[in-house]
């Protein structure tokens, strides 16, 4: 987990302001200034760990210990990490901290499961672009460190074909034309099967394939041959990734990796 990324470090300015403002007026009145203590984060539940890199940034006047790093395994009682120094400092910076640990360890352990339920197939998992505004680099480190593989990071790094791209550009052939020479990988949805073979016949060599059922999948997937690379998506759940996995695909794409998984749960102890 790059934690020194610019749009890492951006996210983790603009949660701490958004939290602590013009000061922490509880801590503040409450707690003595020179007060020191210690805060462990204990996981409450088995999870996947993500994000507890970002501890040193919400508390850069502390010592953050981490114990254990984003991919690992956690049962609950075990402890992620832990945290000394001004006793204000760690009241001030715990909400955010929780904010993000939960919220990326639950992308994180869905991701596992997710990833888990497709062993021995062939096929993996990836993450998609349906992301929260603002953190979508950190929830797919996230995603991978469950297990998942990340799909294009945005609408810049690589050329992905859809629906109504093909609709604005008149068709599948207009599209794969207009895109031949791009300097970036090409992947394209085909709906129906003349879709299919019409972009097959253009050259495809990576195919999505989208909101078929299982049985679906696997007759188109014949079909293609081996002649490209093939990915499912549409509505796929954890009760049947096995079975679309199970098709001969290269992968299953979902988006309930990062816009559908629940806060993981941690709490933060302090001790003075």
């Amino acid at each position: 987990m790059d934690v020194s990324h610019p749009e890492v470090l951006d996210a983790v300015r603009r949660a701490l302001a958004e939290d602590v403002g013009s000061g922490d007026i509880t801590t503040n009145l409450c707690v003595a200034a020179g007060a020191r203590a210690r805060g462990r984060m204990v996981a409450r539940q088995s999870l996947t760990l993500a994000g507890v890199e970002l501890l040193p940034l919400i508390f850069p006047d502390c010592d953050s210990r981490l114990i254990r790093h984003s991919g690992a395994r956690l049962n609950a009682g075990d402890e992620a990490a832990v945290v000394t120094g001004p006793a204000r400092s760690l009241l001030t910076g715990e909400r955010t901290a929780l904010n993000f640990v939960q919220r990326l360890s639950g992308i994180a352990t869905l991701s596992s499961a997710y990833a888990k339920a497709v062993e021995g197939t062939g096929c993996r998992v990836l993450d998609t672009r349906k992301t929260t505004p603002g953190l979508r680099r950190l929830e797919k480190m996230a995603a991978a460190a469950g297990g998942a593989v990340n799909h294009r990071m945005g609408l810049y790094d690589a050329v992905l074909i859809k629906n109504n791209h093909i609709a604005a550009a008149g068709g599948v052939r207009a599209a794969m034309e207009r895109t031949r020479n791009a300097r970036f990988p090409i992947e394209i949805e085909v709906r129906t099967r003349a879709e299919l073979d019409e972009a097959l016949a253009c050259g495809a060599t990576h195919i999505l394939l989208d909101n078929l059922t299982p049985a679906e999948a696997r007759e188109w997937i014949a079909h293609i041959g081996g002649r490209a690379t093939v990915e499912l998506s549409g509505g796929i759940t954890l009760e049947t990734v096995r079975a679309y996995a199970e098709t001969g695909a290269d992968f299953v794409s979902c988006g309930a990796l990062t816009h559908s998984a629940p806060a993981a749960d941690l709490n933060f102890r302090l001790e003075l």
